[in-house]
């Protein structure tokens, strides 16, 4: 059976987000062209600083799509459908009776309904992404690389940067991933198979999920007043879906920290305003009212940022001992990635990878 109605979540959060900046259609055109041509130069850097090209030479270069807030939801909703349905249907069977009396109650479409409110709010604070579960994906990096215009032209506005510097500054971060999966092709794989690892994990026996929700309702009024850093996703998940999380923590980390480092490594000699552009974007992400907080803790966007900050340390420390080179060994397979513990501690991780493992600063916090 359909646990989600995706109409219904498309239909909801096209309804509930706003649209953004109000442009004439000449200067959206010509926004749109510039953020093409800036993800063509920050590709040429990011391969440039990295060192990191496709197995068979190519270059990550394929056209960069770029959509408004409504488009960003309906991408991401045919690419969550497009891997969630098969799971959630196998997960299902047997469960016909049982999980049905769940399920009339909440029913699909209200579910849906939660999806799209989800996806509202995300989608006017997504700047880019390279999105793997898209319905079109890029034959040569297993992705697509999706810049939200009306977001990145209004964070510009509200933070006063240059809008070019900003745009690259942007592209940076969003090619580096996309340079990632270009570098590392069995990525995009194991990606997904720790998301079907994670979802297949879930107890989905009425009497645990309903167990679970109790107490993740009683932790929220905590992580209301900042008294918990668990997100909404962690305070429902299963001890079993716990331990597939620490190995997608790690991986994220390192995805996210990495490109930080480069937008960091690349952005003072291609762009003038890098320094002020960082300290009000750093500025405006631990800014915000009480219930933008909150949300940002439930919705496991603080934790995101964590994870920014974590990873970056890691790729600083092995790059400062083991070079790029060194480094870039984590892109070799899916055995070298670190967990959640190496990105803490990243000499735990040359230790495992060198067999003669540089020496490593300690890393603090």
């Amino acid at each position: 059976m359909q646990l989600i109605d995706w109409r219904v979540a498309t239909a909801t959060a096209t309804r509930l987000v706003p649209p953004g900046p109000r442009l004439p259609l000449a200067e959206a055109v010509g926004i749109v062209d510039d953020l093409r041509d800036l993800a063509a130069q920050a590709d040429e850097h990011v391969r440039g600083y990295t060192g990191l090209a496709a197995p068979d030479g190519a270059t990550a270069n394929s056209p960069v799509t770029v959509v408004d807030r409504p488009g960003w939801v309906r991408s991401n909703v045919e690419g969550f459908r497009s891997l969630l349905d098969p799971i959630l249907e196998t997960l299902t069977e047997g469960r016909a009776v049982p999980f049905g009396a769940v399920a009339s109650t909440i029913g699909p479409k209200a579910t849906g309904a939660e999806v799209g409110a989800l996806l509202a709010y995300l989608a006017t604070r997504v700047l880019g992404q390279f999105e793997l579960l898209g319905p079109a994906p890029d034959e040569s990096t297993g992705g697509r690389l999706t810049l939200v215009a009306p977001n990145i032209v209004a964070t510009e506005r509200a933070l006063g940067v240059d809008p070019h510097d900003f745009r690259l500054w942007v592209c940076l971060h969003e090619v580096t991933h996309r340079t990632q999966f270009a570098a590392a092709p069995w990525l995009q794989g194991h990606v997904r198979s720790l998301m079907r690892d994670y979802l297949t994990a879930a107890d989905l026996d009425p009497t645990a999920v309903l167990s679970r929700l109790r107490g993740a309702l009683g932790s929220l009024a905590g992580a209301a007043r900042g008294g918990s850093d668990l997100s909404l996703l962690e305070l429902v998940q299963t001890p079993e879906q716990r331990a597939v999380l620490d190995r997608v923590t790690g991986l994220m980390s390192l995805l996210e920290g990495h490109a930080d480092v480069v937008m960091d490594g690349v952005g003072p000699a291609v762009i003038p305003s890098v320094a002020a552009i960082r300290e009000r974007f750093e500025g405006r992400r631990r800014s915000g009212n009480p219930l933008e907080r909150m949300l940002r803790r439930l919705f496991g966007i603080d934790m995101k940022l964590k994870q920014y900050a974590e990873g970056a340390r890691f790729v600083r420390a092995v790059v400062e001992t083991a070079g790029m080179d060194g480094l870039n060994r984590v892109w070799a397979g899916p055995e070298l990635l670190p967990d959640a513990a190496e990105i803490r501690q990243p000499q735990q991780w040359t230790a495992r990878v060198f067999a003669d493992p540089p020496a490593l600063p300690a890393v603090n916090g």
